[in-house]
């Protein structure tokens, strides 16, 4: 079994870094993100080639040997307790094969973000390092929603203070029952899209799924394809969060549970974890229990020691 390893919480003065490693980040929204994350007390550094776009790729920020050095050293410098991701977008992939996460993973450190961080999250995760899937630096300040901010604060700060991660929010049955296990998962894409390279990491434990901008359709072939893969095989618990964007949520909503609830598991939906202003921050790699039947997701573990 995979030992757990979960990084120290944050205390003021803490120093953490920001990198880009997908898309640009606007530097109005990543003033007023970490203008935010400094006011919790911690000491905000933007990397140096975090403002950069790629000169023929403009949805990239910069170069991948670059997006994947900035995002090397920062792991590396022990100065900082935390890496935030300034955005999602797209990008996260293309630094896979630059990076040694052998080297990288057995390091200590947190990682904050989510979307298409899940390349990293799932790599870090098969590791044994617990990371944060939650809004990102360029974005925090941006959210309408205090529970968001709180709960990221929670979780970084005071981690013990977080006893139900589908709090204060809820979510529905799907399918009752009980299950334990590592929460693990995050975006549906980019988990379909790891399938045959060398990060896959075929999960065991809870899951949780979320996505932007999938219609109906394509949600069916992602799903399908993790279902034909053998993904799901491992899998004790399905927390579903949100699937924005989307011209039909509804039929989203239906091929979802069309596809997962003949497995059996314990399910829920409706979580808030995704691209809507409220979006709760989860410990991925952390063991959990979910009761489907309370609609409850409790910690086993203290997220951050």
């Amino acid at each position: 079994m995979t030992e757990v390893r979960r990084p120290r919480r944050l205390v003021p003065g803490d120093r953490v870094a920001v990198v880009a490693p997908a898309g640009p980040l606007d530097a109005e929204r990543l003033e007023w993100g970490t203008k935010y994350l400094r006011d919790w007390g911690i000491e905000v550094e933007v990397m140096p080639s975090a403002l950069a776009r790629h000169e023929r790729l403009p949805y990239l920020a910069g170069e991948d040997r670059v997006r994947a050095a900035e995002f090397r050293a920062a792991w590396l410098d022990s100065s900082y307790q935390a890496v935030f991701a300034g955005r999602g977008g797209y990008g996260v992939q293309r630094l896979l094969q630059h990076l040694d996460l052998d080297e990288l993973a057995p390091i200590d450190k947190i990682l904050v973000g989510f979307s298409d961080l899940t390349a990293l999250h799932e790599a870090f995760n098969a590791r044994g390092l617990v990371t944060v899937h939650s809004p990102m630096a360029a974005t925090v300040g941006q959210l309408r929603t205090q529970e968001s901010h709180d709960r990221l604060r929670d979780l970084l700060f005071e981690p013990e203070s977080v006893t139900d991660l589908l709090a204060p929010v809820g979510a529905r049955t799907v399918v009752p029952g009980t299950a334990e296990g590592r929460l693990l998962g995050g975006n549906l894409a980019l988990l379909a899209a790891s399938l045959g390279t060398p990060t896959l990491a075929r999960p065991k434990g809870i899951i949780v799924l979320e996505d932007v901008s999938e219609d109906g359709y394509r949600v069916d072939r992602l799903l399908t394809q993790l279902l034909r893969s053998g993904w799901f095989d491992q899998v004790t618990g399905l927390v579903i969060g949100d699937f924005s964007e989307s011209e039909d949520l509804g039929l989203v909503g239906d091929v979802v549970r069309e596809r997962l609830e003949p497995l059996g598991l314990p399910m829920v939906e409706g979580a808030a974890v995704g691209h809507e202003d409220l979006n709760l921050a989860l410990p991925l790699g952390l063991p959990v229990r979910l009761d489907a039947t309370a609609a409850t997701l409790t910690p086993l573990l203290t997220p951050l020691s």
